[in-house]
């Protein structure tokens, strides 16, 4: 192995437990704002891993599609949620240690699962820029089912609004 690719290695392993921190931290928190901000870091540690695995569409998406809608969340987290913030609330549930387990069993599983797999790998490196290939799909074969998702998200955002003034 050279220097390169041991650094790469360490890069990747360092991104990954950096985004598994992150998402440990959004399960973890109390306070809805504070998770919703860790679910913010843990997509950009799911947009660089697209980034080391040469998928540069997937990672734009992610930021641009992902975090933004993390924004929106965070705004009705606030606008909705304001009496959930008060400190006489109780807000530990008192079954940690029984999905502890069963999330450590899950987890375990699909370790095991996933050592067992034999993993085909391949040298070849991407040749072609796929993302005007992509680009082109979306805006000539797939317009009408991303114009439909639009409107839907849209039609959910005016939904969310009217619900929240009630």
């Amino acid at each position: 192995m050279d220097v390169s690719t041991i650094i790469a290695q360490l890069l990747f392993f360092l991104v990954a437990a950096l985004t598994l921190t992150a998402a440990f931290l959004t399960v973890l928190a109390r306070n809805v704002f504070h998770a919703a901000l860790a679910l913010v870091g843990t997509f950009f540690g799911v947009a660089a891993i697209y980034l080391m695995l040469e998928a540069e569409f997937l990672a734009i998406v992610q930021i641009l599609i992902y975090i933004g809608a993390i924004a929106v969340l965070i705004l009705f987290a606030v606008m909705l949620t304001r009496g959930l913030m008060q400190h006489d609330q109780i807000s530990f549930n008192h079954q940690w240690a029984w999905v502890a387990l069963v999330v450590g069993t899950l987890f375990l599983g699909m370790f095991i699962l996933i050592l067992q797999v034999p993993w085909l790998q391949s040298g070849a490196a991407v040749t072609a820029d796929t993302v005007p290939s992509l680009g082109q799909q979306l805006m000539t074969t797939y317009l009408l089912p991303f114009e439909v998702v639009s409107v839907l998200l849209l039609a959910t955002l005016v939904g969310a609004f009217i619900i929240a003034r009630e």
